[in-house]
């Protein structure tokens, strides 16, 4: 066991290189319109909803609101009175627009639809089409609640006389001509309010399916080895036509008990989607170190250096001859080396890449079989890491080991300056613990999110403090 002078000299030197950029959520899942409009309109089919627009009552409506038209005479109303047969004959909702509001917190769905209602009478043979086109329109807001996280709501559901369209498909009689053209002036007035009353109870099922798909995608778990991360709703935002779900995240060993929170958050990461990718999804810094460390814990190495790199032990045992030439001479075949990280490397994200620093213990003894080393060196070190994607599988690879600072912590042998062993070390370090970490995250962490979302490749980017997922084909 390390003293706690060594634990806090480990402690100083990590803390030197790394700055946490804590300013957000631990992560965030950014969806653009695309997404909203396909899951929205999915949600619609799954309600059936163009079967409730065949089932509009026109008939009914026309004649609640026939009394209130001034222009409407007698035969008008017996007309509509003895109308045998009218409804809608095809029905079809075309494509969702999704916009941002004029106000903060806010975005506009506009569904627009567009109808064939038929209508025969006795006094008609034929059966007399018109075409109906509207629209109608909704807000998503992002709602508080004194209980519980805010959520988003849909509300202000509603179609306008504004957006109302009717034609005439078929051109008969007169009579006929002038019979269709009061009927669709009855419309004007009846369909809004017959659409709002109708649909918008059906939107309103299809937009809450829609944003608990959201929150199940966002807070599905993700299989570390050992242990998972789970994600849970901390506050839903919206920005311009996105809307972003800022999470909060917890580690879980391998008996599901909780070893790391993340959920504080002094600002939103609100950032768009970037050159209109249809989402994107963003992990704060520490979350990744989280992660990182779950995979590569702290642990401690032996090598027996002459077995596994003799080339470099001999170099080594050159080196020490500088220092201290009786005790080079006391390097058996089984000298060993002892190599103890203080923790699992850590990540820093910046515009131009990723690396990551690890300060670790390292100690020479002359074999196998001696309890006291030799020398013993606290090394901070920092190297490259690597994020990628393959296949969904979130991947991460470590190169180009160096070390930045050698200290010396104790040494049997005399006073001397470490940085001479630092060609040496780094070698071994190059040849032994970038290999062992490289092992621990070989699999990589699965991530069903891109996937589920209907893409099939993804790539990853690193933004300072932040790594962020995104599709690749949009």
């Amino acid at each position: 066991m390390f003293g706690p002078w060594i634990v806090t000299l480990l402690c100083g030197l990590l803390g030197a290189t790394l700055v946490q950029a804590n300013l957000g959520p631990p992560a965030v899942l950014n969806l653009g319109p695309e997404i909203i409009e396909t899951y929205l309109t999915q949600a619609l089919k799954n309600h059936d909803a163009t079967a409730i627009l065949h089932e509009l009552p026109l008939l009914s409506a026309m004649q609640e609101g026939s009394g209130g038209i001034p222009i409407l005479d007698g035969l008008m109303r017996s007309i509509l009175r003895y109308t045998i047969w009218m409804r809608v004959t095809s029905a079809n909702i075309l494509q969702l627009v999704i916009q941002p509001s004029t106000y903060d917190q806010e975005l506009v769905v506009r569904i627009p639809l567009d109808m064939v209602a038929g209508l025969n009478t006795p006094l008609i043979k034929t059966l007399v089409q018109f075409q109906m086109n509207t629209e109608i329109q909704a807000l998503i807001r992002v709602e508080k609640s004194k209980s519980g996280p805010a959520r988003l709501n849909l509300s202000d559901c509603s179609s306008s006389e504004n957006t109302l369209r009717l034609s005439l498909l078929n051109k008969l009689s007169f009579m006929v001509n002038s019979l269709a053209n009061n009927v669709m002036n009855l419309l004007v007035p009846a369909l809004p309010q017959m659409v709002k009353n109708h649909l918008c109870p059906v939107i309103q099922q299809a937009f809450d399916d829609m944003y608990s798909d959201f929150l199940k995608l966002a807070t599905a778990p993700v299989g570390l080895s050992p242990g998972a991360l789970t994600f849970d709703l901390l506050s839903p935002a919206i920005q311009d036509s996105n809307i972003m779900l800022n999470l909060k995240a917890k580690l879980l060993d391998s008996q599901a008990r909780v070893t790391n929170w993340f959920n504080s958050s002094v600002s939103s990461l609100m950032e768009t989607t970037p050159d209109g990718a249809p989402f994107s999804l963003l992990l704060r810094q520490d979350l990744v170190n989280g992660v990182v460390n779950t995979l590569v814990p702290k642990e401690e190495l032996v090598i027996l250096l002459r077995f596994v790199i003799p080339e470099i032990a001999r170099q080594l045992q050159e080196d020490i001859k500088e220092i201290n030439a009786e005790a080079a001479n006391k390097l058996g075949p089984t000298q060993m080396v002892k190599i103890a990280t203080y923790s699992g490397p850590q990540i820093v994200l910046n515009e131009d890449g990723a690396t990551a620093a690890q300060s670790i213990i390292l100690e020479v003894f002359p074999t196998n079989t001696d309890v006291r080393p030799f020398f013993s060196l606290g090394i901070e070190t920092n190297y490259e890491a690597q994020f990628y994607m393959e296949g969904d599988r979130f991947m991460l690879n470590f190169n180009n080991i160096s070390i930045d600072r050698i200290k010396l912590m104790i040494s049997d042998i005399k006073l001397f300056n470490p940085d001479i062993l630092k060609s040496t070390l780094t070698k071994i370090l190059n040849y032994t613990l970038l290999p062992n970490e490289n092992g621990k995250v070989r699999t990589g962490v699965p991530l069903s999110l891109v996937r589920a979302l209907g893409y099939e490749k993804s790539m990853l980017s690193v933004n300072k403090g932040a790594l962020k997922l995104t599709p690749v084909s949009f």
